[in-house]
């Protein structure tokens, strides 16, 4: 099956169980936004360290009963 058969057989299948409003809703949830991911998390990641990382998942956590 090429990618442009599987696209079509996959919207159709949205539409088959989402109705065509619906189906339309849901791709357009699907964006693959702008800017630079790996750029930006560098400027948020690079400051912290692996202590600190740790640190915020222990506080994370929830306790085990």
């Amino acid at each position: 099956m090429t990618p442009v058969e599987l696209n079509q057989k996959g919207f159709e299948a949205l539409i088959a169980a989402l109705g065509y409003v619906d189906a339309v809703r849901f791709i357009k949830q699907f964006d693959s936004g702008t800017g630079n991911y790996t750029s930006d998390r560098h400027q948020w990641l690079d400051a912290l360290s692996l202590d600190d990382i740790w640190a915020d998942l222990k506080e994370q956590q929830v306790p085990r009963e």
